[in-house]
């Protein structure tokens, strides 16, 4: 199975994509790493990247649907991803759809974490202490939360016309939402 799994920046979507790949086997596809070790890496992309974030922007569709595009063709993977943190845009949702059918896959679930900003905030401003994230200062917090609610508002809007769509209130314990995630994959 392929599963989507989206939520503002610090919804717990890494988490729960954790927790997903331990319990049904799957390989997380997380947007957010993938970037990070471009960063890390200081490829030329990953130069070019860090200037973007530092900013709390977001990395271009471009850049983030070709790293996208090198995970769906991997056959070891093949409908066994979870994708956390992506899709952020319409364009991405649309071409990941397009990847997926192209590959002769397709999204079985998707799962909307939705948490409010006062919980967003305390949680990266926790997640800053124990993780030491650089991209987790509060003005970058509150610009992407923006950004993200902005963009991501069309691809709520998209999905949730789906029958594989899944709203969860992500402001709970992550062992409750776990849970909630599991009973519905496994009915």
């Amino acid at each position: 199975m392929n599963v989507v799994i989206f939520g503002p920046p610090g919804a717990g979507k890494g988490t729960q994509a954790q927790n997903i790949v331990k319990k049904f086997n799957l390989h997380q596809v997380s947007t957010g790493e993938l970037l990070r070790t471009e960063i890390k890496n200081k490829s030329e992309l990953g130069k070019e990247l860090e200037e973007i974030i530092s900013k709390g922007d977001f990395a271009t569709d471009d850049i983030v649907n070709k790293l996208i595009e090198n995970i769906i063709s991997d056959p070891q993977k093949k409908n066994k991803l979870i994708f956390d943190g992506y899709p952020r845009s319409l364009s991405q949702a649309k071409n990941l759809d397009l990847l997926l059918d192209s590959s002769g896959q397709k999204i079985d679930f998707i799962f909307f974490l939705n948490v409010n900003k006062d919980t967003i905030i305390k949680r990266i401003e926790k997640r800053k202490i124990l993780e030491k994230r650089s991209d987790d200062n509060l003005n970058t917090i509150l610009k992407r939360y923006d950004t993200y609610m902005e963009t991501t508002r069309p691809v709520l809007d998209f999905y949730s016309k789906n029958s594989n769509f899944y709203e969860i209130d992500g402001s709970g314990k992550i062992e409750a939402i776990s849970s909630k995630i599991e009973q519905i994959i496994t009915l």
